[in-house]
């Protein structure tokens, strides 16, 4: 293995390709861990695949989104070529897929939508990925969507490197315009879109080869199975926007990219009312990719402390808001104080709070606060969101805070059963007055 490339040193291997291999590494000036995409020695400079190589380190580094990898430097070095780039640590959604089958609603079209805006940044810079598949899809661990590996793309203002008439791509995604080795324009991407996201959905590719047609038949001859009649969960607006994607003729389809996130967005606007990288934190540590201690770390350290009103606004005034708001509400409280102090009044939690005098008095409490909150019951601190384990308490009442300084505190008053399980879910709103309704509740 290669121990340095350039100013970086190589720490591991960490995926090979027909053309390339991906290695782990440290820029050292900066100490920032990178990913290296090495050109593999047997591959001449000279040749296409080479030429493709380059063309693809230029594309990503002139692509510059939040939903694309990053491309450091290009180097050329020993006869063969390196890419510096992002190092992103989480999944690609081909081992997601491969390790869970399918995807839940909300997550998968994140996902898309994500996805979505990475092409529509590239089509406006006149560049068509053609490679859209779930191998090219990274899920970082702070729920950072990334699009990768441009090595097939075609910029319409350069010559192309296919020749007419032929097809290039990863068969099962392939666009029925893409097999036929026609012109390709932005709708191409669409296609493949709509196959990764059937995918999640349902579990499996929506064209597969029998001993009848071959899956390239398939794609430009047969119907898919509908997606509600492998996952009946899926809605049929979303249904709708899928079929869309995947029309047989392009003109059928989206016209553009941005008319597909715009239903997106709209279908995700009721469903997911926190930030979208909250919730792929969640999915992530529902299924393990991520341990709770993870899960928690990234959601404290306010990687995504965005509302979902706010997603698209710059992330800096997000944090002048909600030093303005926490401002605010710590003068109010201490108002709040003051007067109750004046007035005689009790606090929140008042001294009537419950006290067990036997293991048989205790019930349980377990707390879903989204984005995350800290958890005060009877104004003690007792846990920090997201908790895996239930927290015990005595039977009777008690009064329980959940804290975010970027958000509107909740204030509720529940009452504990012996030996039950009491739930309490909250989305907190950003917005003075804004929010959900209070849905804790009791459950055996």
């Amino acid at each position: 293995m290669i121990e340095r490339i350039g100013n970086c040193r190589i720490i591991e291997e960490v995926g090979a390709g027909g053309m390339a291999v991906v290695y782990k590494a440290i820029q050292e000036p900066l100490g920032r861990v990178v990913g290296i995409k090495a050109l593999k020695s047997s591959i001449a400079v000279e040749t296409q695949f080479a030429e493709r190589f380059e063309r693809e380190a230029r594309f990503m580094a002139s692509l510059q989104q939040e939903n694309i990898i990053n491309v450091y430097d290009f180097i050329k070095y020993g006869g063969t070529m390196f890419i510096v780039m992002e190092y992103v640590e989480g999944i690609d959604l081909y081992d997601l897929l491969d390790k869970y089958k399918k995807i839940p609603v909300e997550a998968a079209t994140i996902i898309a939508l994500q996805v979505a805006r990475a092409l529509n940044h590239a089509h406006f810079r006149g560049i068509i990925h053609r490679d859209i598949k779930p191998a090219n899809v990274m899920i970082s661990k702070r729920g950072d969507v990334k699009l990768m590996d441009f090595g097939i793309a075609r910029d319409e203002t350069l010559s192309d490197l296919t020749e007419t008439g032929t097809g290039l791509g990863t068969p099962s995604y392939m666009s029925p315009e893409q097999i036929l080795g026609d012109k390709l324009d932005q709708r191409t991407d669409i296609w493949s879109l709509g196959v990764v996201f059937y995918q999640m959905l349902c579990g499996k590719k929506p064209f597969i080869e029998d001993a009848k047609r071959s899956v390239l038949q398939k794609i430009r001859l047969d119907r898919y199975v509908p997606v509600r009649k492998l996952n009946s969960k899926v809605p049929r607006t979303l249904e709708r926007i899928l079929g869309r994607c995947m029309e047989k003729q392009p003109a059928d389809r989206y016209p553009s990219m941005q008319a597909l996130i715009h239903d997106l967005e709209d279908f995700l606007a009721s469903r997911v009312v926190v930030n979208y990288n909250a919730w792929m934190v969640k999915y992530l540590q529902e299924t393990d990719v991520l341990s709770s201690d993870e899960a928690s770390g990234i959601l404290t350290a306010g990687a995504v402390r965005e509302g979902a009103k706010i997603v698209r606004e710059d992330r800096r005034a997000l944090r002048a808001i909600g030093v303005v708001q926490a401002t605010v509400l710590a003068i109010f409280l201490f108002a709040g104080i003051i007067i109750q102090l004046a007035a005689g009044e009790p606090s929140f939690a008042s001294e009537k709070t419950a006290v067990a005098t036997s293991p048989a008095e205790m019930g349980q409490m377990k707390v879903v606060a989204v984005p995350w909150a800290r958890v005060i019951v009877d104004n003690r601190e007792v846990a920090l969101t997201p908790i895996a384990a239930p927290i015990s308490l005595p039977a009777g009442k008690h009064f329980v805070e959940l804290v975010n300084p970027y958000f509107k505190p909740k204030r509720l008053e529940i009452e504990i059963q012996p030996g039950q399980t009491y739930e309490i879910m909250e989305e907190l709103a950003l917005e003075t007055g804004a929010g959900s309704q209070n849905s804790a509740r009791a459950k055996k």
